[in-house]
């Protein structure tokens, strides 16, 4: 237990870094695609009183068992695979799934009928392939709704998908008339 404890702690200083205050860090993200050199990664982590012992292991460790999947390594570089605030990475547009979902919450849901979705205070609006996720998203701040997300729709509306990897989806807005609530009897199934 202490352990996991460990490993989520890290997750979330990882997540500060890679997704929202690399510069008070000093850490310096590609501004295309968001990445840094792992072992830069590494150095950053370990010159914080805390992780002075973390090992670069550890952190492959917290990436492997991340449950929303949220970072990547490829070759020697690591980045946030979604979720940014600090800078809008660049993302290949995609085709996804006919439907997407995404999770909210019932005080947001007028407005967001209202205005559509939109990034907020992120980069993209977040979208995901099953309910599974869209559900931990949207618990997270108060009474569950999820959306579900015509994607034909939308296209013709002329949105545009970029895939972030794990079955998650990026867009910069979406209207309203492209997406509707699921009821708890459609969420069950």
């Amino acid at each position: 237990m202490h352990q996991q404890k460990s490993e989520i702690s890290l997750s979330k200083f990882m997540t500060r870094l890679l997704r929202h205050t690399p510069e008070s860090h000093g850490l310096k993200l590609d501004p295309e695609d968001g990445s840094c050199p792992f072992d830069q990664l590494v150095a950053v982590i370990q010159a914080e009183p805390r992780w002075r012992r973390v090992t670069a292991e550890d952190i492959r460790t917290v990436v492997a068992n991340s449950d929303k999947q949220r970072f990547e390594i490829r070759g020697d570089r690591i980045r946030a695979r979604y979720g940014h605030s600090h800078d809008k990475v660049q993302y290949t547009p995609g085709t996804p799934p006919s439907v997407l979902y995404h999770g909210t919450n019932t005080e947001a849901l007028p407005s967001i009928l209202r205005e559509g979705l939109r990034p907020m205070n992120r980069k993209y609006v977040h979208l995901s392939e099953g309910t599974h996720f869209a559900a931990m998203a949207g618990s997270r701040r108060g009474e569950l709704v999820i959306l579900t997300i015509d994607t034909g729709k939308a296209e013709s509306e002329g949105v545009v998908f970029y895939y972030a990897g794990n079955e998650v989806w990026l867009a910069d807005a979406v209207p309203a008339s492209c997406f509707k609530a699921l009821d708890g009897k459609e969420r069950e199934g």
